[in-house]
Protein backbone atom coordinates (compact mmCIF):
# COMPACT_ATOMS: atom_id res chain seq x y z
CA UNK A 1 0.00 0.00 0.00
CA UNK A 2 2.90 2.23 1.15
CA UNK A 3 4.23 1.76 -2.73
CA UNK A 4 0.27 2.90 -4.04
CA UNK A 5 0.26 5.67 -1.90
CA UNK A 6 3.00 6.86 -3.39
CA UNK A 7 2.37 6.60 -6.62
CA UNK A 8 -0.23 8.46 -6.47
CA UNK A 9 0.95 11.30 -4.81
CA UNK A 10 3.77 11.47 -7.57
CA UNK A 11 1.16 11.17 -10.23
CA UNK A 12 -0.96 13.86 -8.34
CA UNK A 13 1.89 15.98 -8.22
CA UNK A 14 3.01 15.47 -11.96
CA UNK A 15 -0.19 16.09 -12.81
CA UNK A 16 -0.51 19.16 -11.29
CA UNK A 17 2.97 20.76 -12.72
CA UNK A 18 2.09 19.49 -16.09
CA UNK A 19 -1.73 21.28 -15.68
CA UNK A 20 0.16 24.64 -14.71
CA UNK A 21 3.54 25.04 -16.81
CA UNK A 22 2.50 23.36 -19.72
CA UNK A 23 -1.28 23.33 -20.20
CA UNK A 24 -0.77 26.90 -18.63
CA UNK A 25 -4.20 25.95 -16.62
CA UNK A 26 -5.44 27.97 -13.40
CA UNK A 27 -4.58 25.13 -10.53
CA UNK A 28 -5.95 27.12 -7.78
CA UNK A 29 -9.44 26.43 -9.03
CA UNK A 30 -8.82 22.93 -8.21
CA UNK A 31 -7.33 24.08 -4.52
CA UNK A 32 -9.82 22.72 -1.49
CA UNK A 33 -9.07 25.66 0.78
CA UNK A 34 -9.59 28.32 -2.64
CA UNK A 35 -13.44 26.89 -1.45
CA UNK A 36 -13.25 27.89 2.26
CA UNK A 37 -11.86 31.38 1.28
CA UNK A 38 -14.50 32.29 -1.35
CA UNK A 39 -17.59 30.99 0.18
CA UNK A 40 -18.16 34.02 2.36
CA UNK A 41 -18.08 36.27 -0.56
CA UNK A 42 -20.02 33.70 -2.99
CA UNK A 43 -22.32 33.91 -0.36
CA UNK A 44 -22.64 37.89 0.73
CA UNK A 45 -21.88 39.41 -2.53
CA UNK A 46 -22.11 36.39 -5.63
CA UNK A 47 -19.03 36.37 -6.69
CA UNK A 48 -15.49 34.52 -5.45
CA UNK A 49 -12.13 35.87 -5.67
CA UNK A 50 -10.06 36.36 -8.40
CA UNK A 51 -8.18 32.98 -9.46
CA UNK A 52 -10.93 31.12 -8.04
CA UNK A 53 -14.45 29.61 -9.08
CA UNK A 54 -17.31 27.26 -8.37
CA UNK A 55 -15.26 24.30 -9.20
CA UNK A 56 -13.58 24.72 -5.78
CA UNK A 57 -16.97 24.65 -3.81
CA UNK A 58 -17.02 21.24 -5.94
CA UNK A 59 -13.33 19.96 -5.14
CA UNK A 60 -14.04 20.81 -1.18
CA UNK A 61 -17.31 19.24 -1.23
CA UNK A 62 -15.03 16.07 -2.60
CA UNK A 63 -12.58 16.52 0.36
CA UNK A 64 -15.10 17.25 2.93
CA UNK A 65 -16.75 13.27 2.11
CA UNK A 66 -13.77 11.52 2.03
CA UNK A 67 -12.58 12.90 4.93
CA UNK A 68 -16.00 12.00 6.31
CA UNK A 69 -15.21 8.39 4.98
CA UNK A 70 -11.54 7.84 5.35
CA UNK A 71 -10.05 10.81 7.05
CA UNK A 72 -7.54 13.02 6.44
CA UNK A 73 -6.77 10.98 3.44
CA UNK A 74 -6.60 13.82 1.19
CA UNK A 75 -3.25 15.12 3.04
CA UNK A 76 -1.33 11.64 2.73
CA UNK A 77 -2.61 10.55 -0.61
CA UNK A 78 -3.35 14.12 -2.97
CA UNK A 79 -1.46 17.28 -1.19
CA UNK A 80 1.51 18.11 -2.75
CA UNK A 81 3.37 19.86 0.21
CA UNK A 82 2.25 16.97 2.14
CA UNK A 83 4.36 14.78 -0.61
CA UNK A 84 7.04 17.23 -0.87
CA UNK A 85 7.45 17.10 3.45
CA UNK A 86 7.34 13.16 3.26
CA UNK A 87 9.97 13.48 0.39
CA UNK A 88 11.96 15.19 2.01
CA UNK A 89 11.71 13.62 5.47
CA UNK A 90 12.54 10.75 3.83
CA UNK A 91 15.58 11.85 2.40
CA UNK A 92 16.84 12.69 5.97
CA UNK A 93 16.50 9.38 7.00
CA UNK A 94 17.76 8.24 4.05
CA UNK A 95 20.65 9.90 5.15
CA UNK A 96 20.74 8.50 8.67
CA UNK A 97 18.89 11.54 9.96
CA UNK A 98 16.70 10.84 13.24
CA UNK A 99 13.37 12.84 13.18
CA UNK A 100 13.24 15.14 16.29
CA UNK A 101 10.28 14.36 18.12
CA UNK A 102 8.61 17.26 21.07
CA UNK A 103 6.12 15.76 23.76
CA UNK A 104 2.71 14.97 23.22
CA UNK A 105 1.60 18.07 25.36
CA UNK A 106 4.20 20.39 23.31
CA UNK A 107 2.80 18.91 20.13
CA UNK A 108 -1.25 19.20 21.02
CA UNK A 109 0.19 22.82 21.63
CA UNK A 110 1.50 23.10 18.19
CA UNK A 111 -1.16 22.04 16.77
CA UNK A 112 -3.26 24.48 17.90
CA UNK A 113 -1.39 26.85 15.66
CA UNK A 114 -3.07 26.02 12.61
CA UNK A 115 -6.67 27.29 14.43
CA UNK A 116 -4.90 30.36 14.51
CA UNK A 117 -3.38 30.74 11.21
CA UNK A 118 -7.22 30.03 9.90
CA UNK A 119 -8.99 32.62 11.40
CA UNK A 120 -6.37 35.14 10.76
CA UNK A 121 -6.68 33.91 6.89
CA UNK A 122 -10.30 33.95 7.04
CA UNK A 123 -10.95 37.12 8.80
CA UNK A 124 -8.64 38.86 6.38
CA UNK A 125 -9.62 37.36 3.52
CA UNK A 126 -13.18 37.91 3.88
CA UNK A 127 -13.03 41.29 4.82
CA UNK A 128 -11.09 42.54 1.81
CA UNK A 129 -12.42 39.90 -0.53
CA UNK A 130 -9.09 38.87 -1.95
CA UNK A 131 -6.64 36.65 -1.58
CA UNK A 132 -3.87 38.88 0.24
CA UNK A 133 -1.75 35.96 1.79
CA UNK A 134 -1.68 34.55 -1.35
CA UNK A 135 2.06 36.48 -1.81
CA UNK A 136 2.99 34.44 1.17
CA UNK A 137 1.14 31.01 0.46
CA UNK A 138 3.88 28.04 -0.02
CA UNK A 139 1.08 26.22 -2.45
CA UNK A 140 0.84 28.71 -4.44
CA UNK A 141 4.25 28.94 -4.66
CA UNK A 142 4.33 26.33 -5.97
CA UNK A 143 0.93 26.36 -8.12
CA UNK A 144 1.59 29.41 -10.11
CA UNK A 145 3.22 30.47 -12.85
CA UNK A 146 5.51 33.02 -10.62
CA UNK A 147 4.74 35.86 -12.03
CA UNK A 148 4.44 39.48 -10.16
CA UNK A 149 1.80 38.46 -7.78
CA UNK A 150 3.99 36.20 -5.89
CA UNK A 151 6.68 37.52 -3.55
CA UNK A 152 9.94 36.33 -2.22
CA UNK A 153 8.10 35.53 0.93
CA UNK A 154 6.17 33.15 -0.49
CA UNK A 155 9.33 31.19 -1.55
CA UNK A 156 11.03 31.77 1.93
CA UNK A 157 7.87 30.37 4.01
CA UNK A 158 8.22 27.72 1.24
CA UNK A 159 12.17 26.82 2.11
CA UNK A 160 11.35 27.03 6.04
CA UNK A 161 9.18 24.27 5.11
CA UNK A 162 11.12 22.31 3.68
CA UNK A 163 14.26 22.36 5.94
CA UNK A 164 11.77 21.97 8.48
CA UNK A 165 10.57 18.79 7.17
CA UNK A 166 14.17 17.88 6.75
CA UNK A 167 14.22 17.45 10.69
CA UNK A 168 10.88 16.91 12.04
CA UNK A 169 7.79 14.73 10.65
CA UNK A 170 5.74 17.06 8.57
CA UNK A 171 5.72 19.88 10.62
CA UNK A 172 3.42 22.21 8.45
CA UNK A 173 0.71 19.29 8.25
CA UNK A 174 0.73 19.01 11.91
CA UNK A 175 0.51 22.62 13.10
CA UNK A 176 0.09 24.63 10.45
CA UNK A 177 -2.21 24.14 7.78
CA UNK A 178 -5.11 25.85 7.65
CA UNK A 179 -7.16 23.65 5.09
CA UNK A 180 -5.73 20.29 8.30
CA UNK A 181 -8.00 22.98 10.98
CA UNK A 182 -11.24 22.90 8.33
CA UNK A 183 -10.66 18.66 8.24
CA UNK A 184 -10.14 18.12 11.46
CA UNK A 185 -13.61 18.05 13.18
CA UNK A 186 -14.64 15.70 9.82
CA UNK A 187 -12.08 14.11 9.86
CA UNK A 188 -12.43 13.20 14.18
CA UNK A 189 -15.53 11.65 12.85
CA UNK A 190 -14.04 9.63 10.19
CA UNK A 191 -16.19 6.38 9.59
CA UNK A 192 -12.77 4.11 8.93
CA UNK A 193 -9.99 4.15 11.20
CA UNK A 194 -7.15 2.09 12.21
CA UNK A 195 -7.67 0.16 15.10
CA UNK A 196 -5.60 -2.11 17.88
CA UNK A 197 -6.22 -5.64 19.29
CA UNK A 198 -4.95 -5.16 22.58
CA UNK A 199 -4.88 -8.88 22.59
CA UNK A 200 -2.47 -9.40 20.07
CA UNK A 201 -0.13 -6.35 20.52
CA UNK A 202 3.05 -6.18 22.07
CA UNK A 203 3.17 -2.29 22.30
CA UNK A 204 6.65 -2.47 20.82
CA UNK A 205 5.70 0.87 19.74
CA UNK A 206 6.93 0.21 16.26
CA UNK A 207 3.92 2.06 15.01
CA UNK A 208 4.06 4.95 16.82
CA UNK A 209 7.47 5.81 15.08
CA UNK A 210 7.05 5.36 11.50
CA UNK A 211 3.80 7.60 11.97
CA UNK A 212 4.41 10.70 9.78
CA UNK A 213 2.25 12.69 12.00
CA UNK A 214 3.27 11.06 15.28
CA UNK A 215 0.41 9.76 16.59
CA UNK A 216 1.21 7.56 20.07
CA UNK A 217 -0.63 4.18 17.62
CA UNK A 218 0.46 2.14 20.31
CA UNK A 219 -1.43 3.57 22.94
CA UNK A 220 -5.10 3.77 22.01
CA UNK A 221 -7.94 1.20 21.11
CA UNK A 222 -9.23 3.14 17.91
CA UNK A 223 -7.40 6.25 16.17
CA UNK A 224 -9.36 8.68 16.60
CA UNK A 225 -6.56 11.45 16.62
CA UNK A 226 -7.98 13.81 13.17
CA UNK A 227 -4.77 14.49 11.79
CA UNK A 228 -4.58 10.86 11.11
CA UNK A 229 -3.99 10.80 7.32
CA UNK A 230 -4.63 7.20 6.66
CA UNK A 231 -1.37 6.19 5.02
CA UNK A 232 -1.13 2.76 6.73
CA UNK A 233 2.56 2.85 7.52
CA UNK A 234 1.52 1.74 11.09
CA UNK A 235 0.02 -0.91 9.77
CA UNK A 236 2.41 -2.31 7.27
CA UNK A 237 4.98 -2.15 10.11
CA UNK A 238 3.37 -3.89 12.93
CA UNK A 239 5.44 -7.28 13.17
CA UNK A 240 2.61 -9.12 14.63
CA UNK A 241 -0.68 -10.76 12.88
CA UNK A 242 -4.23 -8.28 13.07
CA UNK A 243 -2.57 -6.57 16.13
CA UNK A 244 -3.31 -3.52 13.78
CA UNK A 245 -6.34 -3.42 11.14
CA UNK A 246 -8.52 -1.14 9.21
CA UNK A 247 -12.00 -1.11 10.43
CA UNK A 248 -15.23 1.05 9.90
CA UNK A 249 -17.02 2.48 13.21
CA UNK A 250 -18.96 1.19 15.01
CA UNK A 251 -19.42 -1.86 14.40
CA UNK A 252 -15.55 -2.98 13.39
CA UNK A 253 -15.96 -4.39 10.52
CA UNK A 254 -12.65 -4.91 8.40
CA UNK A 255 -11.96 -3.19 5.12
CA UNK A 256 -9.42 -3.55 2.48
CA UNK A 257 -6.75 -0.39 2.48
CA UNK A 258 -7.15 -0.58 -1.05
CA UNK A 259 -10.37 0.50 -0.54
CA UNK A 260 -9.23 4.14 0.35
CA UNK A 261 -8.47 4.48 -3.25
CA UNK A 262 -11.19 3.76 -4.56
CA UNK A 263 -13.15 6.74 -1.86
CA UNK A 264 -10.61 8.93 -3.41
CA UNK A 265 -11.14 8.54 -6.97
CA UNK A 266 -14.50 8.01 -6.70
CA UNK A 267 -15.16 11.66 -5.20
CA UNK A 268 -12.62 13.66 -6.85
CA UNK A 269 -13.88 12.19 -10.12
CA UNK A 270 -17.54 13.17 -8.61
CA UNK A 271 -16.03 16.79 -8.10
CA UNK A 272 -14.52 16.99 -11.66
CA UNK A 273 -17.91 15.63 -13.83
CA UNK A 274 -20.15 17.67 -10.97
CA UNK A 275 -18.07 20.88 -12.55
CA UNK A 276 -18.41 19.89 -15.64
CA UNK A 277 -22.04 19.01 -15.81
CA UNK A 278 -23.62 21.50 -13.76
CA UNK A 279 -21.53 24.37 -13.93
CA UNK A 280 -22.55 27.89 -11.20
CA UNK A 281 -21.38 31.54 -12.54
CA UNK A 282 -18.51 32.33 -10.26
CA UNK A 283 -20.00 35.85 -10.37
CA UNK A 284 -23.70 37.07 -10.27
CA UNK A 285 -24.89 40.51 -10.03
CA UNK A 286 -28.68 41.42 -10.33
CA UNK A 287 -30.50 44.84 -10.52
CA UNK A 288 -34.49 45.39 -10.42
CA UNK A 289 -37.30 43.41 -9.68
CA UNK A 290 -37.85 40.31 -11.63
CA UNK A 291 -40.59 40.88 -13.89
CA UNK A 292 -42.79 37.59 -14.78
CA UNK A 293 -41.47 37.31 -18.45
CA UNK A 294 -37.96 37.70 -18.69
CA UNK A 295 -35.65 36.80 -21.88
CA UNK A 296 -31.63 35.30 -21.71
CA UNK A 297 -28.78 35.60 -23.89
CA UNK A 298 -25.80 33.66 -23.85
CA UNK A 299 -22.66 36.14 -24.75
CA UNK A 300 -18.79 34.73 -25.05
CA UNK A 301 -17.11 38.19 -23.70
CA UNK A 302 -13.23 38.78 -24.41
CA UNK A 303 -11.05 40.46 -21.70
CA UNK A 304 -13.52 39.37 -18.79
CA UNK A 305 -10.60 37.51 -17.34
CA UNK A 306 -11.54 37.98 -13.60
CA UNK A 307 -13.83 39.06 -10.57
CA UNK A 308 -12.81 42.81 -11.48
CA UNK A 309 -13.51 42.67 -15.04
CA UNK A 310 -16.34 41.04 -14.45
CA UNK A 311 -17.08 44.39 -11.87
CA UNK A 312 -16.31 46.40 -14.91
CA UNK A 313 -18.73 44.70 -16.80
CA UNK A 314 -21.41 45.28 -14.72
CA UNK A 315 -20.07 49.46 -14.66
CA UNK A 316 -20.60 49.06 -18.18
CA UNK A 317 -24.37 47.50 -18.32
CA UNK A 318 -25.48 49.57 -15.15
CA UNK A 319 -24.54 52.16 -17.46
CA UNK A 320 -26.74 55.96 -17.40
CA UNK A 321 -26.52 57.31 -20.65
CA UNK A 322 -28.06 56.67 -24.47
CA UNK A 323 -27.37 52.66 -23.61
CA UNK A 324 -28.65 52.05 -20.73
CA UNK A 325 -30.06 48.92 -20.12
CA UNK A 326 -34.07 49.35 -18.58
CA UNK A 327 -35.54 47.34 -15.88
CA UNK A 328 -34.48 44.05 -14.77
CA UNK A 329 -31.08 42.97 -15.18
CA UNK A 330 -29.16 39.55 -13.81
CA UNK A 331 -25.79 39.07 -15.08
CA UNK A 332 -24.11 35.73 -14.31
CA UNK A 333 -20.69 35.04 -15.96
CA UNK A 334 -17.65 32.40 -15.53
CA UNK A 335 -14.54 34.64 -15.76
CA UNK A 336 -11.35 33.18 -17.69
CA UNK A 337 -8.82 33.86 -20.48
CA UNK A 338 -10.17 33.67 -24.02
CA UNK A 339 -13.83 33.99 -24.23
CA UNK A 340 -15.61 33.89 -21.17
CA UNK A 341 -19.42 32.34 -20.96
CA UNK A 342 -21.64 35.03 -19.69
CA UNK A 343 -25.50 34.47 -19.49
CA UNK A 344 -27.38 38.00 -19.05
CA UNK A 345 -31.45 38.09 -18.49
CA UNK A 346 -32.99 41.01 -18.97
CA UNK A 347 -36.68 42.16 -19.35
CA UNK A 348 -37.36 41.45 -23.41
CA UNK A 349 -40.60 43.98 -22.98
CA UNK A 350 -38.22 47.12 -22.55
CA UNK A 351 -34.46 45.74 -23.79
CA UNK A 352 -33.43 44.00 -27.16
CA UNK A 353 -30.10 41.79 -27.58
CA UNK A 354 -28.89 44.10 -29.67
CA UNK A 355 -28.99 47.12 -27.18
CA UNK A 356 -27.15 44.41 -24.55
CA UNK A 357 -24.06 43.93 -26.93
CA UNK A 358 -24.11 47.95 -27.64
CA UNK A 359 -24.47 48.47 -23.94
CA UNK A 360 -21.11 46.55 -23.37
CA UNK A 361 -19.21 47.79 -26.03
CA UNK A 362 -19.95 50.98 -26.68
CA UNK A 363 -17.65 53.87 -24.98
CA UNK A 364 -18.74 55.37 -21.78
CA UNK A 365 -18.56 58.90 -20.96
CA UNK A 366 -17.72 59.51 -17.27
CA UNK A 367 -19.37 62.46 -15.81
CA UNK A 368 -17.56 62.73 -13.06
CA UNK A 369 -14.14 62.68 -14.50
CA UNK A 370 -15.17 64.34 -18.04
CA UNK A 371 -13.53 61.62 -20.23
CA UNK A 372 -14.69 58.84 -22.97
CA UNK A 373 -13.79 55.27 -21.92
CA UNK A 374 -13.82 52.87 -24.28
CA UNK A 375 -14.99 49.16 -23.61
CA UNK A 376 -12.02 46.36 -23.28
CA UNK A 377 -14.69 43.62 -23.99
CA UNK A 378 -15.63 42.45 -26.69
CA UNK A 379 -18.81 40.08 -27.96
CA UNK A 380 -17.70 36.80 -30.34
CA UNK A 381 -19.45 37.61 -33.39
CA UNK A 382 -20.28 40.90 -32.50
CA UNK A 383 -19.11 43.89 -34.67
CA UNK A 384 -20.47 47.42 -33.33
CA UNK A 385 -18.86 48.89 -36.55
CA UNK A 386 -21.46 46.69 -38.22
CA UNK A 387 -23.97 47.54 -35.78
CA UNK A 388 -24.05 51.18 -36.46
CA UNK A 389 -23.96 51.03 -40.08
CA UNK A 390 -27.02 48.93 -40.25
Amino acid sequence: MKKARHFVQFTVFCTIIIAVFVVEGNAEKWCPFGGVEAIYTYIAEGNTPCSLGVSNFYILAAVLVTTLLVKRSFCGYLCPIGMLSETTRGCAAKLGIKPYRVSEKTDRFYSMGKYFFLAILLYFTYRSGELIFRGFDPCYALLSRHGEDITFWAYLVSAAILIASFFINMPFCRWICPLAAVLNPFSWFGVARIQRNEGNCTSCAKCSRVCPMSIPVHKVSHVTHARCISCFECIESCPEKDALSWATKPKNKKIPTWGILVVIFFFVTLAVVGDCLYPIASFIKIKGEQPEKTAHILLPIENLTCRGRANLLTYYLHRDDMHQIKGYLKIEAWPGPGFAKTIITYNPSLVQEEEIKEAITEPYYDMEMKVWRNSPFKVQGYDPLDASIK
